[in-house]
């Protein structure tokens, strides 16, 4: 006796009949499948949100340039209290901890200084105010982000000879000298001429604020003129990314012992370098990710709820239909499945209008804010399966009430 070939569920007929539903019954089915659509969109512009900021913190904050780190007179200062705490306990950065660095450390490529203030350019009549006027010494420019467009950019010989030059900003540029070459020109930086021998390409702006409002000049010019009071920062660069660590390290026993601290004290300065202000980002965006998992979830269980009340009326409008299935041999497991396929192609029809929701939103935002969105593919994906499970889950209960009609009943049912 020949063995029977197992029945094979075909997808076509229950995914045909649940299209067929959503479009015979437009409003209805908008309002069936709003909380999927709302917990993809948002799940989806969070998801986008979180991973373009993080690109945008990466490349456009905690860039400090190729394989460098910092060290200041503070670390990173998460509340005022330990501010106020620090203030009494670091010491300034000074010329003599940057060349006891410069000197001693061995597993770095570069240790250079920067000290910055705010002052006023002045060109003509014009003048511009809240002007970066930082003072560099010359390897600043190999490690540093900001890099000569035209011209050059600060060296040995304008420290040696405390020269009174400068390479200039983009702001700067855009309001002294547009169509013109500014290179052997002077600029007045807090009264004082300074000849621009370099123009430093466009940075552009962070968080909407200007990164091209800067002057570099010599350092030994700049504490000639300010001072040597101000406390600098002392830039470490790396021979290798595999080395920032050893760097680090070796800074901070350099620092630690020029310092004399014995080893139950707290370092006396701080280090900035990429990885401490990504950590910091993500522990904020952390909050953000969680809180929208908890508003997801809210979504999803509501829509899911909609999603199976609507298919339990389904199931009674059709009841003469499934009696007739039933007659002519269809088995419970038939009907079991066709209408959980029914219930989960519908919700995956509403992810499906997620995507395109959020994707709507990360285009709108992408165009009107600095910040870059895109909804990650991989995301987008899982979403769409997501909310196809939800349509499952919640369509077992309405899948198994129609599966248990008994036939001759269904058959003289009246609607």
């Amino acid at each position: 006796m020949a063995m029977s070939s197992p029945r094979r569920i075909s997808l076509k007929e229950p995914t045909l009949i649940a299209l067929e539903t959503l479009r015979s019954h437009k409003l209805r089915s908008f309002l069936t499948l709003l909380g999927v659509i709302l917990s993809v969109s948002t799940l989806l512009v969070v998801v986008s949100l979180i991973e373009g900021t993080n690109r945008y913190i990466s490349n456009r904050v905690a860039n400090f340039g190729a394989n460098v780190f910092l060290i200041h007179q503070y670390p990173i200062v998460t509340s005022l209290e330990e501010f106020v705490k620090l203030q009494r306990r670091n010491k300034k950065i000074t010329w003599e901890d940057f060349e006891y660095l410069r000197d001693n450390m061995t597993t770095a490529k570069a240790v250079g200084v920067e000290v910055r203030r705010q002052g006023i350019v002045k060109f003509g009549n014009e003048s511009l105010e809240d002007i970066n006027i930082r003072g560099v010494t010359a390897n600043i420019g190999e490690m540093d982000v900001e890099e000569p467009a035209t011209g050059r950019y600060i060296s040995d010989g304008d420290n040696e000879h405390h020269s009174e030059i400068a390479l200039i900003g983009n702001d700067v540029i855009k309001r002294f000298f547009t169509g013109v070459d500014p290179i052997g020109k002077s600029v007045l930086v807090d009264g004082r001429p300074f000849e621009i021998v370099g123009t430093a390409k466009e940075v552009g702006s962070t968080l909407g604020q200007s990164q091209d409002a800067f002057v570099y000049i010599p350092i030994e010019t700049y504490r000639k003129i300010y001072g040597t009071q101000d406390s600098l920062s002392v830039n470490v660069q790396s021979v290798s990314p595999r080395m920032m660590e050893n760097a680090k390290d070796e800074a901070r026993a350099l620092m630690r012992a020029r310092r004399h601290l014995n080893p139950k004290e707290d370092d006396t300065f701080g280090f900035l370098e990429p990885s401490s202000l990504m950590d910091l980002w993500n522990n904020l965006t952390g909050t953000l990710a969680s809180s929208s998992i908890g508003i997801v979830s809210v979504f999803m269980v509501i829509g899911g709820i909609v999603i199976m009340n609507i298919m339990l009326a389904s199931v009674t409008e059709r009841t003469r239909e499934i009696g007739v299935r039933k007659s002519l041999g269809a088995t419970r497991s038939d009907i079991l499945y066709q209408f959980m396929i029914e219930s989960s192609v519908m919700s995956a029809i509403g992810g499906v209008a997620g995507v395109l929701f959020a994707v709507l939103i990360a285009f709108v935002v992408g165009h009107v804010a600095p910040v870059p969105m895109s909804v990650p593919v991989t995301w987008a994906v899982g979403s769409v399966f997501l909310s196809a499970a939800v349509g499952i889950f919640f369509g077992v209960y309405p899948a198994y009430r129609a599966s248990k009609l008994d036939p001759i009943e269904a058959l003289r049912f009246e609607a």
